[in-house]
C-alpha cells in the first residue's frame, strides 16, 4: 500500500490550498485522516472521515478545513481556506487500508506535503 500526498505549498496568510492523497495497492480503506505536525510537536489529528462520508476535525480548523473523499479513486482530499501561519506544518494522510498485497488490514502513512503558510 502507498499513499501519496500532493497539493503543498507557500501561501500567504488567508490563502487556501487544497491537499489530495491517493492510496494504491489497496482493495478497500476504510476512514481516510488528515495529520500535520510542526518541528518539536506531536503529530496532530487535524481531520477524519469515514467511508460513509461523516467528518471529524480539530476545534483549531473547524469553519476553515473540509476533507472529503472519492471512494472509487481511493482518494482523500483537504481544502483548506483562510490559511493561518500557524496552519504551517508537513501534513500527512494515514489511512486503514486492506492491502492488495498482504490481503490483510493495516494502518498507512504517506511521506507528508509542506504547507507554509507566510507573507
Amino acid at each position: 500500500v502507498q499513499l501519496q500526498a500532493s497539493g503543498g505549498g507557500l501561501v500567504r496568510p488567508e490563502g487556501s490550498l487544497r491537499l489530495s492523497c491517493v492510496a494504491s495497492g489497496v482493495i478497500s480503506v476504510n476512514a481516510m485522516n488528515w495529520y500535520r505536525q510542526t518541528p518539536g510537536k506531536q503529530r496532530e489529528l487535524v481531520a477524519t472521515i469515514t467511508r460513509r462520508g461523516s467528518t471529524n476535525y480539530a476545534d483549531s480548523v473547524k469553519g476553515r478545513f473540509t476533507i472529503s473523499r472519492d471512494n472509487a479513486k481511493d482518494t482523500v482530499y483537504l481544502q483548506m481556506n483562510s490559511l493561518k501561519p500557524e496552519d504551517t506544518a508537513v501534513y500527512y494522510c494515514n489511512t486503514d487500508a486492506y492491502s492488495r498485497l498482504t490481503l490483510s488490514w493495516g494502518n498507512y502513512w504517506g511521506p507528508g506535503t509542506l504547507v507554509t503558510v507566510s507573507s
